[in-house]
């Protein structure tokens, strides 16, 4: 149904290789007067728990902590660094796949098959990766620096659920600033080390080490003192000392308070440095991670290489990212301090800043990170709409529908509602997720709105999309669908990214009003443009639809050519998830049948009936079709319990979409069918509702009753009548037996 985005730029390939390059590299070995961790990362390594809490405020040395392990440990280091770009469930998950795969042969596509077009990240994605995680050849070691990055509580589902795939002789070790949420249940059950602040304090030996390694000597009774004064704060000792080293200040004069901090960094650090300096420092500051060219970007200036090498050879807080040190960013702390200097001394400037790296990173085609630095920005409300408008697709299909969410939300409803375009991808988006509320608010919002422009979204004008959301919902029959789809193809030019949407549209009005020739030339011509163009879904989705047509007039030769190029496109994006893929699989389920092959019939009915919640009547000719055909197959496998239940679940879309054509004729004709067949005895009971299969990925979390209802907006009583039901229909009694049985069944996981 949707053009896939467009193939990215080579420099933006390369930029986002890099960025993730210096996500993935092991930071390198802590420099020597730090104070070491050995026996306490000794005692962590020798607990055999799977895994290590390190938890502590800003200026602890989690980070150190971390990177020396990683430079001690004989097994395989898993590193990914976090931030704030990383909140998002398949954001993070396709992080982790991708620091396993770098040090595990063999795992090249676990990153593209966690992050398939619409992938469910808790119910696929998640156990998919926890499942390569329990098959690791050798013991590895994951480090997650910077989890307090990490806020949004899908993203901590799914992390609960990756870890529990660590297995034995293997460990994760997690360094956050705040409380981590899983670790209470795994201290609970004996399975976590914890490392705190009062573990990471500096005591005397540590504080004459770090005096020592800034060529200051401090005796014991001075180490003890400034060890009371700092409260062991290992940033407050290394202060004292540089304060000590550079001006034979009062090195006893620091303290434990952070209060105090930004006094003693700007007397002994910035003020000492020339203004041209310090200028740089809190500009760049700006930027959560930098390089030279992107500082010499907001900067204007051309000598950024230079000024990192010396600032990266002073005590500027300066830690580099990667090996080659194209990339930085500053110690959190100093990087606070650096940002209140800011606003104290040019907060004009600050704007001005995020729109020079907004411009560089769009320049760079990252549009995305550009997003990041408008968003905020209340002046450049217009430009971050326009910007969210051009790239919302590309970042949904990517998985990343947590990132659109925060996005719009950011921006607002009367944002939205102000820029008509946008408000048309806000209803093919929740329309594509199974949000049909959502949906139908958005379809009547573009309705009543009316735009001149050219849209972001590369669509001809705004009418035009207008009328492919609109046919597509088809919530005013088919006669409206057909001219509306017939509008969007005359409107559409034939090198439009969404020409071949308004084609299918049209195929599917077509059928809709029983024209079953014209529907096949359409959707024939529809495959052939989609293809040569790169349109994933709408080859799989018209090649489903030639499928199924050619089943029923009993060309099995072309049904079969048809399945195969449907099938193979959805297995080679990773789009098993995705609500137009899923025709494709009740297609196969078919043609198995036919073939005698029983088993591959019930596997591509597993893969349908999983990911049927994502098809609602938002888009009610793919929800009716695909259950009336799943029905079709069940029946003839004498699962009449199955089959009946699918009608049912017809009747609930014919509700809100009565005026479906001759697709509710065809439903009335199979009713009438299973009416006055001789029933055997029917095999099964009935199938997990979509409410059920919504559900049935929290059970692999540790999440309560009401937690689960929170994920799901739902109450309390509901979730506990809809896990009673999971239950009864695996025939099980407890949660893990459910998690085991739905992997079994193809429920859960890959």
């Amino acid at each position: 149904m949707f053009e896939d985005a467009p193939a990215t730029a080579t420099s933006a390939v390369e930029l986002d290789r890099l960025l993730l390059d210096a996500k993935l590299t092991v930071p390198e070995h802590p420099a020597r007067e730090t104070v070491s961790r050995a026996g306490l990362i000794e005692a962590a390594r020798s607990s055999g728990l799977r895994v290590v809490g390190v938890t502590a405020p800003a200026g602890y040395g989690k980070s150190t902590l971390l990177a020396e392990w990683a430079h001690l440990d004989p097994r395989s280091i898993t590193w990914a660094s976090l931030d704030r770009f990383d909140d998002d469930p398949a954001a993070i998950l396709a992080l982790l796949a991708e620091a396993y795969a770098a040090v595990t042969p063999g795992m090249r596509h676990l990153a593209d098959d966690v992050r398939g077009h619409g992938v469910s990240a808790l119910g696929r994605a998640a156990p998919l990766l926890a499942a390569a995680f329990r098959a690791a050849p050798t013991p590895f070691v994951l480090m997650l620096d910077d989890l307090h990055e990490l806020r949004s509580p899908g993203c901590h589902d799914v992390l609960g659920v990756v870890l529990a795939g660590i297995p034995r002789g293997s460990q994760v070790v997690a360094a956050s600033r705040g409380e981590q949420p899983y670790l209470s249940r795994l201290r609970a059950a004996g399975d976590a080390f914890e490392i705190s602040a009062s573990d990471l304090a500096v005591g005397p030996a540590g504080a004459q080490q770090i005096f020592a390694g800034a060529q200051v000597p401090l005796d014991h009774d001075d180490a003890v003192e400034v060890v009371a004064r700092t409260e062991g704060w290992p940033v407050g000792v290394f202060l004292a000392a540089a304060i000590m080293r550079d001006g034979g200040g009062d090195a006893l004069a620091v303290t434990g308070d952070d209060r105090y901090v930004a006094d003693y960094l700007y007397r002994e650090t910035l003020a000492k440095m020339p203004e041209e300096q310090q200028r740089f420092l809190r500009r760049t500051a700006a930027l959560d991670r930098f390089s030279a060219p992107l500082c010499d970007a907001i900067l204007g200036t051309g000598d950024a290489h230079q000024v990192l090498r010396r600032l990266e050879t002073s005590d500027a807080f300066l830690v580099p990212l990667d090996r080659r040190r194209e990339w930085y960013r500053y110690h959190a702390l100093f990087r606070e301090f650096l940002i209140g200097e800011l606003r104290r001394v040019e907060s004009g400037a600050i704007v001005d800043l995020h729109l020079r790296a907004a411009d560089w990173f769009e320049q760079q085609g990252s549009p995305a990170l550009a997003v990041e630095h408008v968003l905020d920005i209340s002046a450049e409300r217009d430009r971050a709409t326009h910007l969210v408008a051009s790239i919302a697709l590309a970042t949904y299909q990517s998985g990343q529908l947590t990132t659109v969410q925060r996005w719009f939300a950011t921006l607002g409803d009367a944002t939205i509602e102000a820029y008509p375009p946008l408000a048309v991808l806000a209803g093919w988006i929740t329309a594509l997720a199974g949000q049909a509320h959502e949906a139908e608010r958005w379809a009547a919002v573009v309705d009543d709105s009316a735009f001149d422009g050219s849209p972001d979204d590369g669509t001809s004008s705004f009418d035009s999309a207008r009328a492919m959301l609109r046919a597509a919902m088809c919530a005013a029959g088919p006669e409206r669908a057909m001219a509306d789809a017939a509008f969007a193809v005359a409107s559409e030019p034939i090198w439009s990214p969404w020409r071949d949407q308004a084609l299918i549209l049209l195929g599917e009005a077509h059928l809709l009003l029983g024209e079953a020739a014209q529907a096949r030339a359409v959707f024939e011509a529809c495959s052939a443009s989609s293809a040569a163009r790169g349109s994933t879904d709408d080859v799989i989705l018209s090649e489903s639809e030639l499928a199924i047509l050619a089943i029923d007039d009993g060309r099995w030769d072309d049904a079969t050519r048809h399945v195969e190029t449907a099938l193979t496109a959805v297995e080679r994006w990773r789009m098993h998830d995705y609500a137009t893929a899923l025709l494709a699989f009740a297609a196969a389920a078919r043609l198995a049948v036919h073939r005698g092959d029983l088993a591959d019939a019930r596997r591509q009915l597993t893969r349908a009936m999983r990911a049927r919640p994502t098809c609602t009547y938002a888009i009610p000719f793919i929800a009716v079709r695909l259950r009336l055909q799943l029905a079709r197959v069940f029946w003839s496998l004498t699962d009449h319990a199955t089959a009946r239940h699918l009608l049912r679940e017809i009747d609930d879309i014919l509700q809100h979409r009565p005026a479906l054509g001759v697709l509710v004729d065809q439903v009335a004709d199979f009713r009438a069918y299973i009416s006055s067949t001789e029933q055997t005895e029917p095999a099964g009971g009935p199938p997990l509702t979509p409410a059920e299969l919504r559900l049935l990925p929290y059970l692999q979390t540790h999440l309560s009753i009401r937690e689960i209802g929170e994920r799901l907006f739902i109450s309390r009583n509901t979730v506990s009548s809809e896990v009673g039901s999971i239950y009864r229909k695996l025939g099980v009694s407890a949660r893990s037996d459910a998690v085991e049985v739905a992997m079994a069944r193809g429920l859960l996981g890959a």
